[in-house]
């Protein structure tokens, strides 16, 4: 019989706005003298909502939990284009928004649904001979990115108020989404970015079941592992061998 720490297994984690994923593993990893730990889908720093940190021996098992389909809640802005696609970067144009309804936003959405190869933006964590990305667009550098097979399984507006529209997407692992804001501001004429985007689901985990970063700060090692999801559970849930 396999001997299993408490502190082998997952935490959810209702991450906010401002660190990244690694800050976030960091942080979980240092205050509970954790040696191992990882996230299964790294969130942008701006991005919130849920993250799944693994912890000890469930290491070993981020790829399943990684490879699941996500569901996401967010915003776009109509009418201003930046270089990240998302408010995080510098303003590229500011065009005339159109005379756009919901119902003409869902249309453009509607097309969107299905497979599609996506091309990774340059502001992102893709790495090109071991360099993220990011850390090239930095230094003004761009190279060619290989494109990448993506599902959109739906992709819904529900509230629009000039110049921004709030949006629910349901999709595999590894869709930019603010790509697709971006393209949709394309098709529109004026441009747009990603304004807001919290994660609610990954797989079968859900944000509700999430604690917010600076609660767990707070916690101590036996509070703490009454929050982790024990390990032979994960096994369970991912459907692999002990």
């Amino acid at each position: 019989m396999h001997e299993f720490d408490p502190l082998d297994g997952a935490v959810l984690i209702d991450k906010s706005a401002g660190p990244t994923s690694h800050d976030v593993v960091d942080i979980i990893r240092r205050r509970f003298d954790i040696k191992k730990a990882g996230h299964c889908g790294t969130l942008d720093p701006n991005a919130t909502g849920l993250l799944v940190i693994v912890l000890g021996r469930a290491t070993k098992l981020s790829d399943r939990f990684m490879a699941t389909d996500k569901v996401y809640q967010g915003s776009v802005k109509l009418g201003e284009t930046t270089d990240s696609y998302d408010s995080d970067g510098e303003l590229v144009s500011s065009l005339p928004i159109p005379d756009v309804t919901l119902e003409e936003l869902n249309e453009i959405a509607e097309s969107f649904v299905g497979d599609q190869m996506q091309v990774p933006p340059m502001v992102s964590a893709v790495k090109r001979d071991g360099v993220p990305l990011y850390k090239l667009a930095r230094k003004g550098i761009e190279v060619e990115r290989k494109s990448r097979l993506i599902h959109i399984y739906r992709f819904r507006f529900s509230v629009y108020q000039e110049p921004f529209a709030q949006f629910e997407i349901a999709c595999t692992k590894g869709t930019y989404v603010r790509s697709l804001a971006h393209e949709l501001g394309q098709k529109l004429g004026c441009g747009a970015h990603l304004s807001a985007l919290r994660r609610i689901q990954a797989g079968m985990f859900d944000v509700s079941g999430a604690i917010p970063l600076e609660q767990i700060k707070s916690k101590s090692t036996a509070d703490f592992q009454q929050l982790v999801i024990p390990y032979l559970k994960l096994v369970e849930m991912a459907k692999v061998p002990v």
